[in-house]
Parts: C-alpha cells; structure tokens; sequence
C-alpha cells in the first residue's frame, strides 16, 4: 500500500476509523496463520517467494531480511513469526528486529516450539531464541506450561491462545457424517491403533515407537483386547537405517499383529481419511513442545498416546490425550492405550458416535478460533497504540 494511507510518522495508530492492520507474517501460506488472522480488519501480506524457489514455497522465508522490511517499510504495520527461524543465523535475526524497528513495525513471537522438531542438536535453535524472545515486543503461545517455561528462561510473559482447527472444512463435513449402521463395528471388533512415522524427521523415534507400540499391543492382546497396529511410512525417508530397523520390527511381529503401510505423502483428504479410520493414534516424538498432528487427531475425534515431552497432553487437557511416558516405553505406552481404548467416551471409527463427536468438536473450533483471531487482532492493535509510526 501507498505511504499516504499510513499516519504520520509522529502520530499514534488511530482507535477511530480504523484501516485494515496490515501482517508481514513468516509465514502467510499456514493453515495456523490463516486461522489467528481470519478476523475482521487483519490483512496479511503473500509471502514473497524465495529465488529460485517454485511457486507457493516460503521457506527460506524471504521477510526475515533488513534490507527486505526496510524496502518495505510503508506496505505492513506488525511482523508476526511463527516459523522458519532456522534458516538464519541469530545475528541474522538481531539485524531484522532492528530493521523492524527502525520500520515502525511491533515484533510478534509465536512461541509454537521450545525445541525444534526438524533439528537435533538444539544449540543453534536455542541461540535464536535467546535473541527473539527477548527481542520481540510481545509473545504469544499454544499452552500454560510452555508460557511457563517461557517466563522461567527469560523472564518474559506470553499470551497463551490454544492451537486452532487443522481440519478443513470439506473434510470435516466428510467426517461428521452419520455412516450407515453396516458400517459400524460390532462391540467385538478389533482396534486400530496407528503409528505415522512421515519421513522420519529429526524429532521422529522410528525404531522405539513402533518397538514400543509392537510391544504394547502383544501386551493388550494377551489381555483379550483385540488390538492391531498400524504403522504407516513414506517411501522416501529422511533416515533408511531406521526405516530398514522398522521393517524389520514389523516383520518380525506375530502375524496379525501389525500393518506396516508404506506409501507417497499424503494429501489433506487422504490424511484424514487415514486418522479417522484409527481408535487411537501414538505420537512417535523424542523431543518436541506442540504438536499441530495432534489438533488433526482431536478434529477427527481420535484420542491420542503422547510422549512425555513438552507440553502435548496440555493442548487438550480433557481426557482425549494420555501421557505415554517417554518414547520406547512399552509399558507406558500399554497403560495409555489401554485407558484411552476402555475409556466409556471413546468413539470408534465409521460409527455415529464418532461422526456425532466430529460434529462438537467442529462447532467448538468455530467458536474458539473466532476468539483467538480477535485476541490476535487486539493484540495488533494493542502494540500500535502505544507505538509512533
């Protein structure tokens, strides 16, 4: 947008009349964005597409550049990160702050991790962090424990405004649709319980999830729970030791026990069509703070086995995520499946229960995402009021 339609550079932002707040976000292309920024009088800026880049990847994202925001300096009002830092080195971002800054444009931190899920060492992250963190005019985060720790590392507040939906809306209305009574299971039949390894990202323990969750279901099965595993892989992996080490498990399994399921990347649709056939879904995670598989589990009605890292059992705090101990403890692992399979509220999958579940869990999105978009949107405005241009 054109310099005339911003104040003037000594003028506060105006509370009467108001333009649209104007979000240089890193990134814009995130379902997560798209949710905190959808309320009214928020417009956020494409993201600029990095050379040599195809179109519609971000990443490395080009905003977190002085000489990009000061080249434009006149078309945001507020730079709002959420992902992406690990591409630059933490002077790197020193110098963006300060051209944000020297642009006018309030600093928004969204704390999403605590440790990175893409990296193993944690150094380099963490030194980021010790400079944006401090560094931004204010911080927002998924959970109170992550908020917590925030204050205790860095002497820092954080508004705390829980993750949005991750379903859209075709599928949601795919999955809140009452099934045929044909397709319900009997009582009898048998659970699935899944086990999505992706393509064995950094934060991802391949071998002790599926070790401990063959292990688990052996135990529930000499317990007269009739349980399978489902362990799903990319055919193109990040680590193929560890994808040979998991075919090897599986193989070596009694028969009946699990499916191992190897195929492309997923898109949306076939993503929640995966999920929603499952009875409860394992997080394989060594090392993490939010988990965005886990909103996509809770959309779908499917309880989840949550590692005791970070701070997932906190983002649904209602039963529907029980803490598994730490990633390769079998035992562990049993007892959480077992609660969340016995549990008198857990839905099975292509039942009328689940679809009905779906359905509330959708409506409570709705409200609760509208809210976290305005919280946004105060916030915004809140920072530029108090703040010159």
């Amino acid at each position: 947008m054109s310099h005339l339609l911003a104040p003037a550079a000594d003028a506060p932002w105006p509370t009467t009349g108001r333009r649209a707040v104007r979000v240089a976000s890193v990134p814009a292309g995130h379902p997560y964005v798209a949710r905190v920024t959808a309320a009214t009088g928020l417009e956020v800026l494409p993201d600029p597409t990095p050379p040599g880049a195809e179109p519609g990847r971000w990443w490395p994202p080009v905003v977190l550049d002085p000489a990009w925001v000061g080249a434009h300096a006149g078309d945001a009002d507020v730079l709002h990160v959420h992902f992406g830092t690990e591409s630059f080195a933490p002077e790197h971002l020193a110098r963006t702050l300060r051209a944000a800054r020297d642009a006018g444009w309030p600093v928004v931190l969204t704390v999403h991790d605590l440790e990175h899920p893409q990296l193993t060492d944690q150094s380099g992250y963490r030194a980021q962090l010790d400079v944006l963190v401090p560094g931004a005019d204010a911080l927002v985060t998924l959970t109170p424990g992550a908020a917590a720790e925030i204050r205790a590392r860095w002497g820092r507040d954080a508004l705390v405004v829980p993750h949005p939906r991750l379903l859209g809306d075709a599928s949601a209305a795919a999955h809140a649709t009452d099934p045929a009574p044909r397709d319900a299971p009997g009582p009898g039949a048998e659970r699935v319980v899944g086990l999505h390894l992706k393509d064995l990202r950094p934060n991802v323990d391949a071998v002790g999830a599926t070790s401990a969750l063959l292990a688990a279901v052996a135990d529930l099965r000499s317990s007269g729970v009739p349980v399978r595993a489902e362990v799903r892989l990319h055919r193109r992996v990040r680590d193929e030791a560890a994808r040979d080490e998991v075919r090897a498990l599986c193989a070596g399994a009694r028969p009946g026990v699990v499916d191992l399921v190897e195929h492309e990347r997923l898109d949306d649709d076939a993503l929640a069509a995966a999920l929603a056939g499952l009875d409860a879904c394992v997080l394989p995670y060594a090392h993490g703070t939010h988990s965005g598989w886990l909103e996509l589990c809770w959309d779908l009605g499917v309880p989840v086995a949550a590692p005791a890292v970070g701070y997932y059992a906190e983002q649904h705090p209602d039963g529907s995520v029980v803490t598994s101990g730490p990633v390769g403890d079998a035992a562990g692992l049993a007892a959480a499946l077992g609660a969340l399979l016995g549990d008198p509220a857990s839905t099975r999958p292509g039942t009328a229960a689940r679809a009905a579940l779906v359905r509330d869990r959708r409506h409570a999105r709705l409200a609760d995402d509208a809210a976290a978009a305005e919280r946004h949107a105060a916030l915004y405005r809140g920072l530029l009021a108090g703040r010159t241009r």
